[in-house]
């Protein structure tokens, strides 16, 4: 947001909350640094964070949004003396492979030297822990994760979703932290709206909930005031920090 050539409330609203990236989510350790998707924004996302070394990308899914910020990933190439682990399903490393052929065919001075590691199951990144939660989504091969810190926390990242299967909704108990898809009010086909994703939260239960992915439809404040204790809006550049022994994450800044 805002939507170019859109004159709606939420498109030429003051509050800069309103005014949001593409969704993606960069995950640290002491001793590792991996980040879900590639998109668009990824350039003005890793300028504004100070984001200098990513130690592997996970792929939710192949939709533009989440991937064509694949060229950015160079800068994350240059300082490695091994390629940059890549991991997805094995039809987006195919979308991957036909988009970006020059990458994967040979390598070029200064430019992305991908490590292609196809999604089959549970896979570590450094210390985190990684198990694929396969869900519903416009009828193409589309990932959320959970992952497991060396805090003992545990976060699911689920960016893009119409409908959770049962088998994906065990893996997703005892969460501290929910990050889930709410495109907006209205009902979309291939996108959970604000009530199916709080439905979600209801029966799960985790600790915090945030939703992303939000369309111009969701005005911030108004939309903020509606929501159950627990449950936020999720903003550009917001961090949670997890400390060994602590029950629930931390947020920096809190959302208002």
């Amino acid at each position: 947001m805002p939507v170019i050539g859109c004159t709606c409330a939420v498109c030429t609203s003051g509050d800069p909350r309103n005014n949001r990236t593409r969704c993606s989510l960069h995950i640290a350790s002491p001793r590792t640094s991996a980040l879900i998707d590639s998109g668009p924004d990824l350039r003005e996302q890793a300028l504004r964070e100070g984001l200098t070394v990513v130690d592997a990308v996970v792929y939710t899914h192949a939709h533009l949004d989440h991937i064509v910020g694949f060229d950015e990933l160079r800068a994350f190439c240059w300082h490695r003396d091994t390629p940059l682990p890549m991991h997805a399903g094995p039809k987006t490393l195919a979308n991957l492979r036909t988009m970006f052929p020059w990458a994967f065919r040979t390598t070029y001075p200064g430019y992305i030297k991908p490590d292609p590691r196809v999604i089959d199951g549970p896979f570590a990144v450094g210390d985190l822990r990684f198990t694929p939660l396969p869900v519903e989504h416009a009828g193409i091969e589309t990932f959320g994760f959970r992952v497991e810190t060396p805090s003992g926390h545990s976060l699911a990242y689920i960016s893009d979703v119409k409908s959770i299967p049962d088998a994906t909704r065990r893996q997703m108990e005892n969460l501290d932290v929910l990050i889930i898809d709410a495109l907006r009010p209205g009902a979309h086909p291939t996108h959970m709206t604000i009530e199916e994703s709080l439905a979600t939260v209801r029966d799960l239960a985790p600790a915090r909930t945030f939703l992303t992915h939000l369309a111009h439809d969701i005005d911030f404040a108004e939309t903020s005031a509606k929501l159950p204790p627990g449950v936020a809006l999720a903003t550009d550049g917001l961090k949670f920090v997890f400390q060994r022994g602590d029950s629930c994450a931390r947020v920096e800044p809190s959302p208002q």
